[in-house]
């Protein structure tokens, strides 16, 4: 067996194909959602944060500055990132959950 067909044997069997698909739709969903949490969600929640500037928002102690105007807009894309992911996966495989025996 030559390595290119085993090479192309390897992309069959393991989907790499597919992968790679899912791996630039993963990337370009992330884009989408952070655009959708900057560009729409964190203007609602800024009027809340003192001062409106949520993406410099710190805290203070002393010499240590915390930043947790960006850090706030992580946790929000990840919640959205994950709920997104959960829906997407109870739609496309509608199996029933595994019952404990």
């Amino acid at each position: 067996m030559s390595a290119l067909s085993e090479f192309k044997e390897f992309i069959k069997e393991y989907k790499v194909l597919g992968l790679a698909i899912a791996f630039i739709m993963g990337v370009a969903a992330t884009t989408l959602i952070k655009s959708l949490v900057d560009n729409v969600i964190m203007p609602i929640i800024t009027p809340f944060i003192p001062g409106g500037a949520w993406q410099t928002a710190t805290f203070n102690l002393g010499p240590i500055v915390i930043g947790w105007g960006p850090f706030l807009a992580a946790i929000i894309n990840f919640v959205i990132i994950a709920l997104v992911v959960f829906v997407m996966a109870k739609k496309l495989m509608k199996e029933e959950k595994v019952e404990k025996k």
